[in-house]
């Protein structure tokens, strides 16, 4: 007998009490059937329609967005943005939120995460509860930082640059992105006709001039001829190798960090938010304290920020070694680190590149891992090291719960967390945990 389909519940509405944030941008109701619904577009306490957008009978959860606000929040603004709002732009997911209330909500997810997946509560981690906001981006209600240097557009049929709409490949065509920075928005990417191209990617360098768009051609299109409002060198992603290639101008961008210069090339990995590079190496320092002569491990180490810093506060005795799987990050990473003699660049896995180097002891650690998190096997091999310091740079509360549990069995505690709102008005968050052995703890 063939099972009975499954009815789908999308476009069924609910009125329902919102209850607490939940990690991912939305927050918890239950529906009549005692249904859990991640609900979009609302706040805690209020009173709301929801109409579900994913989901169906017998599912564990249903998403939904909240279409009608019937009771609002204290915390609740109208969103600056006209292609915020439940079926548009899913860029952000907080626009109707008060700046104040988004940290906050941020805060509240760390906590929830924290304490669900490694049982730690904020004493626990040497944490107030804030979420800070960077540099420069404690603005009024209403307006918005423009802090976003690298824009990935989504081109539609029709060849209109715009972004993705929340869990769709549906493009909301957008005449400008507010929380772009200055330096994307001056190339007027959105006036211009992107015909034949699957998205464009827009670079704007913090501490240089360097522009870049880096453009996808759908399957068989050719290359349009690329006129912006600004100077730009054009890369293009190739459709056998889905490599990055130079069309004209500079294959990299120039970014400025802790005093320094550092080279990224073909669109490659670097902080979005103008002050977050800045803002997490002072972290990072202040948390391990370096000092002259030290051996340090910096694991997932990109084109070599935090190896960089460490090298330059660990002196000519000091060492550091620096892992990263991405081949183009490497070489920049050791075009970026030249000068500093005692600092050597691997390339690979973490997990499979640490072990064979056959280091059984540092000083210290830093480990920026992607948003999965570092895992198990790689927290094992790093608290046998016995680094006296060890900075956790994470973009994703749940992994850095997860990987700080592993390392509370490897006997490391938390000696502080800090987070930082890098990426307003959206639900991500930047943590730094510093750990330390357990027996120096009380």
């Amino acid at each position: 007998m063939q099972a009975e389909e499954k009815k789908s519940l999308v476009g069924e509405e609910y009125e329902v009490e919102i209850g607490p944030v939940a990690h991912g941008g939305h927050c918890i109701a239950r529906a009549d059937a005692g249904q859990v619904l991640f609900v979009r577009h609302t706040l805690p306490g209020e009173r709301v329609v929801a109409r579900v957008t994913e989901g169906e009978e017998g599912d564990r959860f249903l998403r939904a967005d909240a279409v009608e606000i019937l009771t609002a929040s204290k915390d609740r603004v109208e969103a600056p943005c006209p292609y915020a709002g439940p079926g548009r732009c899913g860029g952000c997911d907080w626009q109707h939120a008060k700046p104040g209330a988004q940290r906050r909500l941020k805060g509240e997810v760390v906590a929830e995460q924290l304490q669900r997946l490694a049982g730690l509560t904020p004493e626990d981690v040497g944490w107030d509860g804030t979420v800070m906001p960077a540099e420069g981006d404690k603005l009024p209600a209403g307006q918005v930082p423009q802090w976003r240097t690298r824009v990935q557009y989504a081109v539609d049929a029709d060849g209109h640059a715009g972004l993705r709409r929340h869990r769709s490949h549906e493009v909301e065509p957008v005449d400008h992105c507010m929380i772009a920075a200055e330096g994307v928005s001056e190339l007027g990417i959105e006036k211009r006709d992107w015909t034949g191209m699957a998205s464009v990617e827009a670079i704007a360098a913090t501490g240089s001039q360097d522009r870049q768009v880096i453009l996808t051609p759908r399957p068989g299109a050719r290359l349009p001829i690329v006129e912006l409002d600004k100077p730009v060198s054009v890369m293009r992603v190739g459709e056998k190798d889905g490599g990055t290639h130079r069309v004209h101008g500079r294959p990299f961008v120039r970014e400025r960090a802790d005093g320094r210069t550092h080279r990224v090339g073909s669109g490659g990995f670097w902080q979005v938010h103008p002050k977050a590079a800045d803002t997490l190496v002072t972290a990072v320092m202040q948390g391990l304290l370096p000092r002259k002569g030290e051996m340090a491990l910096d694991l997932y180490c990109g084109v070599g920020l935090f190896a960089g810093a460490l090298a330059d506060r660990l002196g000519d005795k000091g060492a550091v070694l620096g892992i990263e799987s991405g081949k183009r990050a490497v070489e920049d990473a050791r075009h970026n680190l030249a000068d500093f003699e005692r600092v050597r660049i691997e390339q690979g896995k973490v997990d499979s590149v640490l072990p064979r180097t056959g280091i059984s002891e540092v000083d210290l650690i830093v480990l920026d891992p992607p948003r999965a998190g570092a895992g198990r096997k790689t927290v094992e091999h790093l608290a046998s090291l016995g680094a006296r310091r060890i900075a956790y740079v994470a973009c994703d509360p749940a992994a850095l719960a997860r990987d700080l549990g592993y390392f509370r069995d490897g006997g490391y505690r938390v000696r502080t967390l800090r987070a930082f709102d890098l990426f307003p008005m959206t639900h991500h968050v930047e943590c730094v945990a510093i750990l330390e052995p357990a027996k120096q703890g009380s």
